[in-house]
């Protein structure tokens, strides 16, 4: 596998995915450029704000998983299409919740690699299906 879609399944299976073998942190400090970006529909994060939120949702969903579903690639770019899913604890996004009930959505990111670190992401996840599903 090349070292750009290596890169790729790193960052959904092991820094997205919670994990016993590592943290967050060290992953996304291996699979991230350190000018990376990721854009969101308003806001955009630093490498460093985006491992702080990662990690704040290993705590707060314990079985959060990203599985990827399909992934088309032209050049430096790639897109992939996934299946997010977990069990929050807590607050999530304003919705108190208690580890009872599930989430399942789907994600689309688009990503700009070069040289097996990831430098940019656009990313849009439905968590308006996932609020829907956890208030039930």
């Amino acid at each position: 596998m090349d070292k750009n879609r290596e890169a790729l399944i790193t960052f959904y299976r092991t820094a997205l995915t919670v994990n016993a073998e590592t943290t967050p942190a060290e992953v996304l400090n291996n699979v991230l450029a350190d000018n990376f970006v990721s854009n969101g529909s308003v806001e955009s994060k630093t490498k460093e704000q985006l491992i702080g939120q990662v990690g704040f949702f290993w705590k707060l969903i314990p079985d959060l998983k990203w599985e990827p579903q399909e992934l088309l690639n032209d050049g430096d770019k790639y897109i992939v299409r996934s299946k997010a899913s977990g069990t929050p604890n807590g607050d999530f996004m304003g919705l108190p919740t208690d580890g009872t009930k599930s989430f399942q959505i789907m994600t689309i990111d688009i990503h700009k690699i070069v040289d097996g670190k990831i430098v940019e992401v656009h990313h849009l996840e439905d968590w308006g299906t996932a609020m829907k599903q956890l208030k039930g």
